[in-house]
Protein backbone atom coordinates (compact mmCIF):
# COMPACT_ATOMS: atom_id res chain seq x y z
CA UNK A 1 0.00 0.00 0.00
CA UNK A 2 1.48 3.62 -1.15
CA UNK A 3 2.12 5.78 1.47
CA UNK A 4 2.82 9.34 1.03
CA UNK A 5 4.78 12.00 3.60
CA UNK A 6 5.17 15.31 3.34
CA UNK A 7 8.45 16.69 4.12
CA UNK A 8 8.39 20.00 6.08
CA UNK A 9 11.26 22.38 5.71
CA UNK A 10 12.59 26.02 6.18
CA UNK A 11 12.17 28.45 3.46
CA UNK A 12 13.92 27.46 0.30
CA UNK A 13 16.55 30.29 -0.70
CA UNK A 14 18.67 30.67 -3.89
CA UNK A 15 21.71 28.31 -4.15
CA UNK A 16 20.51 26.54 -0.92
CA UNK A 17 21.48 22.62 -1.25
CA UNK A 18 18.14 21.28 -1.71
CA UNK A 19 18.75 17.31 -1.90
CA UNK A 20 20.86 17.98 1.81
CA UNK A 21 18.25 19.92 3.65
CA UNK A 22 15.60 17.17 2.21
CA UNK A 23 17.32 14.53 3.36
CA UNK A 24 18.44 15.92 6.46
CA UNK A 25 14.36 17.15 7.11
CA UNK A 26 13.54 13.25 6.73
CA UNK A 27 15.35 12.15 9.07
CA UNK A 28 14.34 14.41 11.60
CA UNK A 29 10.89 13.38 10.85
CA UNK A 30 12.48 9.55 11.24
CA UNK A 31 11.80 8.73 8.26
CA UNK A 32 14.47 6.20 6.12
CA UNK A 33 15.15 6.18 2.21
CA UNK A 34 14.38 2.75 0.78
CA UNK A 35 14.98 1.50 -2.52
CA UNK A 36 11.89 2.11 -4.37
CA UNK A 37 11.20 5.02 -3.23
CA UNK A 38 10.07 8.45 -5.18
CA UNK A 39 11.01 11.73 -3.77
CA UNK A 40 8.89 14.55 -5.17
CA UNK A 41 9.76 17.76 -5.21
CA UNK A 42 8.07 21.44 -6.10
CA UNK A 43 8.94 22.55 -9.17
CA UNK A 44 9.12 26.19 -7.37
CA UNK A 45 11.71 25.30 -4.65
CA UNK A 46 13.67 23.47 -7.75
CA UNK A 47 13.91 26.89 -9.57
CA UNK A 48 14.39 29.13 -6.46
CA UNK A 49 17.95 26.66 -5.98
CA UNK A 50 18.34 27.23 -9.45
CA UNK A 51 17.88 31.41 -9.27
CA UNK A 52 15.00 30.99 -11.63
CA UNK A 53 13.25 34.59 -10.47
CA UNK A 54 12.50 37.62 -12.76
CA UNK A 55 11.87 40.74 -10.75
CA UNK A 56 9.20 42.45 -12.67
CA UNK A 57 10.62 46.07 -12.35
CA UNK A 58 13.71 45.38 -14.93
CA UNK A 59 11.14 44.05 -17.04
CA UNK A 60 10.19 46.11 -20.43
CA UNK A 61 7.02 44.95 -21.87
CA UNK A 62 6.77 44.63 -25.79
CA UNK A 63 4.08 45.61 -27.56
CA UNK A 64 3.17 42.09 -27.99
CA UNK A 65 3.05 42.19 -24.13
CA UNK A 66 0.60 45.49 -23.52
CA UNK A 67 -1.74 44.05 -26.00
CA UNK A 68 -2.49 40.61 -24.39
CA UNK A 69 -1.97 42.64 -21.28
CA UNK A 70 -4.87 44.92 -21.74
CA UNK A 71 -7.29 42.36 -23.13
CA UNK A 72 -6.69 39.34 -20.29
CA UNK A 73 -5.89 42.00 -17.76
CA UNK A 74 -2.36 40.92 -16.81
CA UNK A 75 0.74 43.37 -15.44
CA UNK A 76 2.01 43.94 -19.09
CA UNK A 77 5.27 43.06 -17.65
CA UNK A 78 4.19 39.79 -16.77
CA UNK A 79 2.44 39.54 -20.12
CA UNK A 80 6.32 39.88 -21.05
CA UNK A 81 7.84 37.30 -19.14
CA UNK A 82 5.23 35.09 -20.32
CA UNK A 83 6.22 35.45 -24.04
CA UNK A 84 9.90 35.02 -23.24
CA UNK A 85 9.10 31.31 -21.62
CA UNK A 86 6.13 30.44 -23.64
CA UNK A 87 6.62 27.99 -26.64
CA UNK A 88 3.37 29.38 -27.80
CA UNK A 89 0.44 31.07 -27.00
CA UNK A 90 -2.82 30.30 -28.05
CA UNK A 91 -5.11 32.81 -25.79
CA UNK A 92 -6.36 33.17 -22.41
CA UNK A 93 -9.26 34.80 -19.89
CA UNK A 94 -9.09 37.45 -17.70
CA UNK A 95 -5.58 37.34 -15.32
CA UNK A 96 -4.10 34.16 -17.44
CA UNK A 97 -2.86 32.76 -20.39
CA UNK A 98 -3.05 29.42 -22.39
CA UNK A 99 0.47 28.41 -23.71
CA UNK A 100 2.49 25.14 -24.64
CA UNK A 101 5.74 24.86 -22.97
CA UNK A 102 7.63 22.02 -23.15
CA UNK A 103 4.65 19.96 -24.82
CA UNK A 104 2.42 20.64 -22.13
CA UNK A 105 -0.63 22.75 -22.03
CA UNK A 106 0.15 25.05 -19.17
CA UNK A 107 -1.50 28.58 -17.50
CA UNK A 108 1.21 31.28 -18.40
CA UNK A 109 4.37 28.68 -19.80
CA UNK A 110 4.46 28.24 -15.69
CA UNK A 111 5.75 31.61 -14.96
CA UNK A 112 4.05 32.66 -11.39
CA UNK A 113 3.45 35.48 -8.74
CA UNK A 114 2.53 32.55 -6.22
CA UNK A 115 5.01 31.74 -3.47
CA UNK A 116 7.56 33.88 -5.27
CA UNK A 117 9.11 37.11 -3.53
CA UNK A 118 7.62 40.47 -3.75
CA UNK A 119 7.97 42.30 -7.12
CA UNK A 120 9.51 38.49 -8.97
CA UNK A 121 7.92 35.82 -10.63
CA UNK A 122 8.89 32.05 -10.18
CA UNK A 123 9.88 30.39 -13.70
CA UNK A 124 9.57 26.46 -14.37
CA UNK A 125 13.00 25.06 -13.64
CA UNK A 126 15.87 24.85 -16.22
CA UNK A 127 15.94 21.29 -18.18
CA UNK A 128 13.16 19.65 -15.47
CA UNK A 129 14.15 16.37 -17.16
CA UNK A 130 18.18 16.73 -16.70
CA UNK A 131 17.55 18.79 -13.08
CA UNK A 132 15.57 15.57 -11.74
CA UNK A 133 18.35 13.37 -13.15
CA UNK A 134 21.05 15.65 -11.06
CA UNK A 135 18.82 15.76 -8.26
CA UNK A 136 18.26 11.61 -8.47
CA UNK A 137 21.87 11.06 -8.80
CA UNK A 138 22.91 13.24 -5.27
CA UNK A 139 20.09 11.46 -3.62
CA UNK A 140 21.97 8.23 -4.92
CA UNK A 141 25.10 9.11 -3.59
CA UNK A 142 24.31 10.38 -0.46
CA UNK A 143 22.04 7.39 0.35
CA UNK A 144 23.22 4.19 -1.34
CA UNK A 145 19.24 3.30 -2.83
CA UNK A 146 17.97 3.09 -6.01
CA UNK A 147 14.90 5.66 -6.06
CA UNK A 148 12.89 7.68 -8.50
CA UNK A 149 12.56 11.74 -8.66
CA UNK A 150 9.71 13.98 -10.07
CA UNK A 151 9.62 17.33 -10.48
CA UNK A 152 5.80 18.64 -10.19
CA UNK A 153 3.97 21.64 -10.29
CA UNK A 154 0.00 22.89 -11.06
CA UNK A 155 -1.96 22.72 -13.66
CA UNK A 156 -5.89 22.94 -14.85
CA UNK A 157 -8.19 20.41 -16.48
CA UNK A 158 -10.39 21.13 -19.37
CA UNK A 159 -13.89 22.44 -17.76
CA UNK A 160 -12.71 21.07 -14.22
CA UNK A 161 -12.25 23.85 -11.38
CA UNK A 162 -9.16 23.68 -9.40
CA UNK A 163 -5.31 22.85 -9.59
CA UNK A 164 -4.03 19.56 -10.03
CA UNK A 165 -0.10 17.96 -10.18
CA UNK A 166 1.54 17.69 -13.20
CA UNK A 167 4.98 16.12 -13.60
CA UNK A 168 7.50 17.94 -15.67
CA UNK A 169 10.66 16.30 -14.33
CA UNK A 170 11.33 12.70 -14.15
CA UNK A 171 14.15 10.70 -13.43
CA UNK A 172 14.88 6.88 -12.28
CA UNK A 173 10.95 5.68 -13.11
CA UNK A 174 9.16 4.45 -16.14
CA UNK A 175 6.44 7.75 -16.31
CA UNK A 176 4.03 5.98 -18.77
CA UNK A 177 2.52 2.50 -18.75
CA UNK A 178 1.07 0.99 -21.40
CA UNK A 179 -2.16 -0.76 -21.45
CA UNK A 180 -2.71 -1.53 -25.07
CA UNK A 181 -3.62 -5.07 -25.42
CA UNK A 182 -3.52 -5.64 -21.71
CA UNK A 183 -7.22 -7.63 -20.33
CA UNK A 184 -9.81 -5.53 -18.54
CA UNK A 185 -12.34 -7.04 -16.13
CA UNK A 186 -14.25 -8.67 -19.18
CA UNK A 187 -11.68 -9.97 -20.53
CA UNK A 188 -11.44 -7.05 -23.62
CA UNK A 189 -8.10 -5.99 -25.01
CA UNK A 190 -7.42 -2.70 -24.15
CA UNK A 191 -6.85 -0.57 -27.29
CA UNK A 192 -5.56 2.94 -26.39
CA UNK A 193 -5.18 3.34 -23.19
CA UNK A 194 -1.92 4.25 -22.03
CA UNK A 195 -1.92 5.26 -17.47
CA UNK A 196 -0.17 8.67 -16.73
CA UNK A 197 1.95 7.36 -13.61
CA UNK A 198 3.85 10.36 -13.30
CA UNK A 199 1.02 12.78 -13.84
CA UNK A 200 -0.94 10.11 -10.90
CA UNK A 201 1.98 10.45 -8.47
CA UNK A 202 2.16 14.15 -9.12
CA UNK A 203 -1.26 14.73 -8.61
CA UNK A 204 -1.21 12.83 -4.96
CA UNK A 205 2.14 14.54 -3.99
CA UNK A 206 0.74 17.95 -5.00
CA UNK A 207 -2.65 17.16 -2.58
CA UNK A 208 -0.22 17.35 0.67
CA UNK A 209 2.08 19.88 -0.85
CA UNK A 210 -0.36 22.46 -1.27
CA UNK A 211 -0.61 25.94 -2.65
CA UNK A 212 -0.41 28.38 -0.24
CA UNK A 213 2.22 28.27 2.69
CA UNK A 214 2.09 24.86 3.91
CA UNK A 215 5.99 24.57 3.43
CA UNK A 216 6.06 21.08 2.23
CA UNK A 217 8.37 21.30 -0.87
CA UNK A 218 9.09 18.14 -1.12
CA UNK A 219 7.40 14.59 -0.53
CA UNK A 220 8.45 10.91 -0.12
CA UNK A 221 6.39 8.27 -1.66
CA UNK A 222 6.51 4.42 -0.59
CA UNK A 223 5.72 1.34 -2.28
CA UNK A 224 4.27 3.66 -4.97
CA UNK A 225 3.13 1.28 -7.80
CA UNK A 226 6.24 2.23 -10.20
CA UNK A 227 8.90 0.71 -11.94
CA UNK A 228 12.59 2.06 -11.62
CA UNK A 229 14.78 2.64 -15.21
CA UNK A 230 18.14 3.98 -15.34
CA UNK A 231 17.13 5.44 -18.56
CA UNK A 232 13.84 7.90 -18.94
CA UNK A 233 12.20 8.21 -22.05
CA UNK A 234 10.42 11.83 -21.32
CA UNK A 235 8.96 11.67 -24.75
CA UNK A 236 6.47 9.03 -23.87
CA UNK A 237 4.63 11.48 -21.41
CA UNK A 238 3.90 13.83 -24.89
CA UNK A 239 1.54 13.28 -27.47
CA UNK A 240 1.06 15.02 -30.74
CA UNK A 241 -1.22 17.95 -31.26
CA UNK A 242 -3.00 16.17 -34.03
CA UNK A 243 -3.65 12.92 -31.83
CA UNK A 244 -4.50 15.05 -28.81
CA UNK A 245 -8.44 14.36 -27.73
CA UNK A 246 -8.31 18.14 -27.37
CA UNK A 247 -6.33 20.20 -29.18
CA UNK A 248 -7.12 18.04 -32.85
CA UNK A 249 -11.42 18.77 -31.72
CA UNK A 250 -10.63 22.40 -31.23
CA UNK A 251 -7.99 22.58 -34.14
Amino acid sequence: MMQLFGIRTRLIKPKDDLSGMVLNAIGKQKLTIDDGDVLVFASKVVSTVQGRLKELGAITPSEEAKTLAEKYKLDPRFAEVVLLEADKVYGGVSGSLLTLKNGALVPNAGADHKNAPHGFVVLWPQSPHETAEKIRNEIVERTGKNVGVLIIDSRITPLRMGTVGLAIGVAGLVPIRDCRAKIDLYGKPLLITRHGVADDLAGAAHLIMGEVDECVPAVLAKDAPISLTEKVRPCSMLISEKNCLFMNSFA
